[in-house]
């Protein structure tokens, strides 16, 4: 699986923006994909989960201002992020985790999110 993440950008706070992903490959319904960021000087967290079927799950400190989705047809995931903090500043990266062997997985290159106050 490749992965390819766009729609990083600038906001100010309180603004929203939409990452998206799109992956390659026919067997995207097996895998769990993530939102990972990392902040200047902080370690890479996870942010958002989603798995091919269920519910997604979110770090405390997005919930209820982020969503996470995915479309399964299209090989696409995507990260809804509203009521942007400038805490929420850093390089976002898409993930993927083989849901049958989750030792294999894939990054996408990081796209920027920088939000200002």
């Amino acid at each position: 699986v490749q992965l390819q993440a766009s729609g990083g950008g600038s906001v100010q706070a309180g603004g929203s923006l939409r990452l998206s992903c799109a992956a390659s490959g026919s067997i995207f319904r097996f895998y769990v994909m993530n939102w990972y960021r990392q902040a200047p000087g902080k370690q890479r967290e996870l942010v958002a989960t989603i798995p091919p079927l269920g519910s997604a799950n979110y770090a405390d400190s997005v919930k209820g201002r982020f969503t996470i989705s995915r479309d399964n047809a299209k090989n696409m995931v995507y990260l809804q992020m509203n009521s942007l903090k400038s805490e929420d500043t850093a390089v976002y990266y898409c993930n993927a985790r083989y849901l049958p062997k989750t030792e294999i997985e894939h990054w996408g290159q990081g796209t920027l999110v920088t939000v200002s106050s």
